[in-house]
């Protein structure tokens, strides 16, 4: 553990969930035990043409509970998720804004599609009008990505704060959450808020349908009639803290972030590549210091596609052997969430580490030959959880790889 001894000590001391299961920490653990499905029809956009019309939308959203500072209209949807959960992580924290306003800090947001439906409505209207000018200013100041980061510190009156979003699409909660580590073990804040936020659009659903990505029914991560994804949406904000920070303000501390561990292999701009995702494993073992037999188990990417899922299990089986540990999928259960994926995945193994849980992964019948890992099919397992690895990959390349533990003196 040379590695980790070395550097200040970074924990979890709280998690905002907007999610297709549970919006709230205890509604999501309910979510994440029992097995809960967030497979629901498309509300958000018109469907019609595509012959399928189902995503994992959040359902019964209600903005207003969280937000109080920022009006709503300033906001787009994947905005307001990442307002509304860092509220939610900043009270789980036992944080005030007095607190927050008086400390320097990071905020960090990864996403995929930003404000895409809001772009989408701008171009329809411009197409119509024949006229830049026509677009809709309210909607047009709405579309700059970075806002998703800029919109938490004004609602929680941080004006300390260095706001980044992070682009690294399917993997950028993760990444941000390794950025947010890095600013904390280096001394340059003591708090970060971190984590990621989309949601579902026509522009993403289209994408998929064209790259025939789309499952018809459910998501069936490693199962061998596994078909493709589900489009979701949501927001996970995770509050990252230096162990100094936490101790003395007597905080309850979920879980702690041992390392992370990045690779880009940049072989192809949409197929997974296997010796990246086994190197960026690799990565976090050694930036947390952890040994292969300490991992208890893995929150896979496992998004349900034929290729995704085959080349993640074989680079799972290159780092751990025939023996790998059990491996969940919890998109079986969210769809994929696109930029609040890897964060949401976090918080999941954040939970089943400070309840004692393992999550299953849902709508499985059979285990693909080509994936030889137990997946915890269908229902969570009790278990003396104590180390998880949470993976994450992307187009392009981009892979990042999250250890959490137990906390313990």
């Amino acid at each position: 553990m040379s590695t980790a001894t070395a550097r200040r000590r970074v924990v979890l001391t709280g998690f905002g969930v907007i999610s297709s299961i549970g919006t709230g920490v205890e509604e999501y653990t309910a979510g994440l035990r029992a097995g809960r499905s967030g497979a629901r029809p498309i509300t958000r956009f018109d469907t019609e043409g595509f012959g399928q019309n189902t995503a994992c939308e959040v359902p019964d959203f209600e903005p207003g509970r969280w937000i109080h500072h920022v009006p709503l209209d300033d906001m787009g949807r994947a905005g307001q998720y990442a307002v509304a959960a860092a509220r939610m992580a900043v009270d789980d924290a036992g944080l005030t804004e007095d607190d927050l306003g008086e400390r320097q800090a990071v905020i960090t947001v990864g996403t995929t599609d930003g404000e895409s439906h809001d772009i989408a409505v701008l171009l329809e209207q411009e197409l119509a009008a024949g006229d830049p000018e026509a677009m809709d200013p309210v909607l047009a100041r709405r579309i700059n990505a970075g806002r998703l980061s800029t919109v938490i510190a004004r609602e929680l009156r941080m004006p300390n704060v260095e706001a980044t979003t992070v682009t690294t699409a399917c993997a950028a909660g993760n990444y941000s959450v390794g950025y947010g580590l890095d600013s904390i073990r280096s001394g340059e804040v003591d708090i970060a808020l971190c984590g990621g936020a989309d949601a579902v659009c026509r522009k993403a659903f289209a994408l998929f349908k064209r790259f025939g990505a789309l499952t018809p029914d459910v998501v069936r991560p490693f199962d061998k009639d596994r078909q493709g994804i589900l489009t979701g949406e949501g927001a996970g904000i995770l509050v990252l803290e230096s162990l100094e920070s936490a101790l003395a303000r007597g905080a309850r501390i979920h879980a702690e972030v041992l390392g992370y561990g990045l690779s880009c292999d940049a072989a192809h701009p949409t197929a997974p590549n296997r010796d990246g995702i086994a190197r960026g494993i690799r990565l976090a073992l050694d930036d947390a210091g952890v040994e292969q037999e300490e991992i208890d188990f893995i929150s896979a990417h496992g998004t349900g596609t034929k290729a995704n899922d085959k080349t993640e299990s074989a680079a799972i089986v290159d780092v751990y052997g025939d023996a790998p540990p059990r491996t969940v999928a919890v998109k079986s259960m969210l769809g994929h969430s696109m930029g609040a994926a890897s964060a949401l995945g976090a918080i999941a193994c954040g939970l089943a580490i400070e309840h004692g849980f393992i999550p299953p992964t849902i709508n499985h019948r059979e285990t693909d030959p080509d994936c030889p890992l137990d997946v915890v099919p269908n229902r969570a397992v009790e278990a003396d959880v104590r180390i998880v690895q949470n993976n994450s990959s992307a187009f392009a390349g981009n892979n990042a790889v999250l250890i959490l533990g137990t906390y313990g003196e």
